[in-house]
């Protein structure tokens, strides 16, 4: 199997899960009377100390070795920043959208982290974006238009709230996307995803202090967080941060889309959330913004 094709289905797979994760806490939410200032903390502890707990018995050593400061202090500034303020928040934003609006919103607002990878990239190559790159900046905007109006020039189809909280999620994509090129080529992906979990669950229980809110889940709550964490964080993350080194940020960005068509099939046939025409056509305008990004430069391998 080529790299790329490897690379395509590590993606995929993992937007898929993050979209069946996205649903499971919509219900949690909808139907459990969870927050996600209860549940992320939880959600990222309990990921974080499953995949450490997993590299302590396998290779100790390599563990702790991005804390080794004499050795390399760039590695722990570079896992702190890619932990906390790249996944960690990503996670906490996600789950807030989905509680403001729906997984399907929450899902297409995150896809717009390709415009934005896009315009770090000009600012990196000092150069402004193409023809093409400039169409898809355009239905980028179209479609967050369609989404969250409905085509009304007066009034939001979702909360101002979930739109900002949203579009910040976007931003957290690129972070942990684009930032830890260094790290990924010294450690496994997994072990990295465990640091940042770990990182962000034990910041946000110190900031939500999630055990003074008096939440009991039900046992439907229980399985319902344990598919949070295991979908939704340890497999999910794993395999979409392995297949971005192979195929590079922005084509991952494109099959990344099966995140937000999973989580808007899901929500909509399982959940009852409503799907309009003007969603449909403002996912379909996000769809052809990803596929034009995902083109290779002229003259240039897209990766």
């Amino acid at each position: 199997m080529s790299d790329r094709v490897k690379g395509a289905c590590l993606t995929m797979g993992g937007a898929a899960c993050w979209g069946v994760s996205g649903c499971m806490g919509q219900y949690l939410f909808t139907r459990e009377n969870m927050d996600s200032t209860w549940l992320v903390p939880i959600r990222l502890f309990l990921a974080g100390l499953l995949l450490c707990g997993f590299y302590f018995f396998k290779d100790r050593k390599t563990l702790f070795d991005p804390w080794n400061i004499k050795k390399n202090p760039r590695n722990a500034i570079d896992l702190v920043i890619y932990g906390v303020a790249g996944v960690s928040c990503c996670q906490f934003l996600y789950f807030l959208t989905i509680q403001l609006s729906t997984a399907g919103i929450a899902t297409i607002l995150q896809d717009l982290s390709p415009v934005l990878i896009l315009l770090v990239l000009c600012l990196q190559q000092r150069r402004a974006p193409r023809l093409f790159e400039l169409c898809s900046i355009v239905l980028a905007l179209v479609g967050v238009f369609l989404l969250t109006t409905h085509g009304s020039f007066t009034s939001l189809a979702i909360s101002p709230a979930a739109l900002l909280a949203g579009i910040v999620c976007a931003g957290t994509v690129v972070i942990y996307t684009m930032w830890p090129k260094n790290l990924q080529a010294q450690y496994p992906t997994p072990m990295l995803q465990g640091w940042a979990f770990l990182m962000g669950g034990t910041l946000f229980h110190l900031v939500f202090r999630p055990w003074t809110m008096g939440y009991v889940p039900s046992a439907v709550g229980v399985f319902g967080i344990i598919v949070v964490v295991v979908v939704g964080n340890v497999l999910a993350f794993s395999l979409y941060m392995s297949g971005v080194p192979l195929i590079g940020p922005q084509r991952a960005s494109l099959y990344s889309f099966a995140e937000p068509v999973t989580a808007a099939i899901i929500s909509t046939l399982v959940l009852g959330s409503p799907f309009t025409g003007w969603d449909a056509l403002g996912f379909a305008c996000i769809f052809v913004m990803l596929v034009l990004l995902s083109l290779p430069a002229p003259h240039k391998d897209a990766n």
